[in-house]
């Protein structure tokens, strides 16, 4: 067990727990970003370094502080390790300046994107970015590629994360695409014109951090502040068929896999529950879903809150609240 204090505050790990996982552990403020870092994905992390953090005690043994801001997403505690994120002045401009790389190239269409209100890349720049950059040049564009009958890549959006990727590589027996190109030509794609066809092929969506891998069933259709996610499930031979419905009214928008306050997949889920079921009478419905994260969907307080709870059997945790009082 190692012993780690971040942003003054203390908390002991097991060894070989990764400054992001520690402060995880924390919770709150304290919580690096991370765009490329996916817990349920092995090996990612170390490319899009907005999880930088200063450690300003290397360990107990070793005093001295790191000569250089490290990715916490990568970098293992040692026991007596002090770190520094929020806290650390050297750290948030250097947060601003990588999210000023990041959005370089990126399109800037925030309010005709799908991902709108739920994208990783917006709540980041809200919080570390600026109004103004002083990029001149042309922006680095790409036409629009169907990925097969159910996804679109907008590479335009792309940052190059690599999780959908690994996703492929690590959930799917073939992997027809990856990263083409090196620098500024890097780009998602299949090299031979392909198709992602596998059972398991939509979760490259879930794990995209960005607009840039889209639900065609999805595309256009409704802004994701105006649906109402439920859990439900269903008996699926390929998957555990947990998933979350977006609904609006009696309508299913859309499936995805349910997600933690990290917008990390919990269980990975099929095509057939995805694309396919999309009828209120195709699940059994377990009750609103409670969003953790901090988002716009979470500000729809959509989560009635219930007084008799006995009375109502089953009933989802996340509904079990109190009145206040007057």
């Amino acid at each position: 067990m190692a012993k780690v204090t971040i942003d003054g505050i203390e908390i002991e790990v097991e060894d070989g727990t990764t400054i992001l996982q520690a402060a995880r552990k924390i919770g709150g403020k304290v919580v690096p970003p991370a765009m490329c870092y996916y817990g349920p994905l092995k090996g990612s992390g170390g490319k899009c370094r907005v999880c930088l953090v200063k450690v300003t005690q290397g360990s107990a043994k070793d005093t001295r502080p790191m000569p250089k801001l490290v990715a916490s997403c990568i970098t293992q505690v040692q026991d007596g390790m002090v770190v520094e994120n929020t806290t650390n002045e050297e750290v948030l401009n250097a947060r601003k300046g990588i999210v000023e790389m990041l959005l370089i190239n990126h399109p800037l269409d925030c309010p005709i994107c799908d991902q709108a209100g739920e994208c990783n890349l917006q709540d980041l720049s809200y919080e570390h970015g600026v109004s103004a950059q002083r990029f001149e040049e042309e922006r680095r564009t790409f036409n629009k590629v169907d990925l097969g009958p159910y996804i679109q890549l907008h590479m335009t959006r792309c940052i190059l994360c690599y999780r959908c990727v690994y996703t492929a590589d690590q959930i799917t027996e073939k992997r027809v695409h990856g990263v083409l190109g090196r620098g500024d030509a890097a780009e998602i794609g299949t090299y031979i014109e392909n198709v992602i066809d596998n059972d398991f092929s939509g979760n490259v969506i879930d794990v995209c951090p960005v607009g840039a891998l889209t639900d065609k069933t999805w595309r256009f259709k409704n802004r994701v502040w105006f649906t109402k996610p439920m859990d439900a499930h269903r008996d699926c031979p390929t998957c555990s068929g947990k998933v979350t419905l977006w609904t609006r009214g009696e309508e299913v928008l859309r499936v995805t896999a349910r997600k933690d306050q990290y917008n990390e997949v919990e269980e990975f889920i099929c095509n057939t529950c995805r694309f396919d079921k999309k009828e209120v009478s195709d699940w059994t419905i377990e009750g609103p879903r409670h969003i953790d994260r901090h988002s716009v969907i979470s500000a729809n307080h959509y989560e009635l809150p219930v007084v008799n709870v006995p009375i109502v059997p089953n009933l989802p945790t996340s509904t079990k609240k109190n009145l206040p009082q007057e």
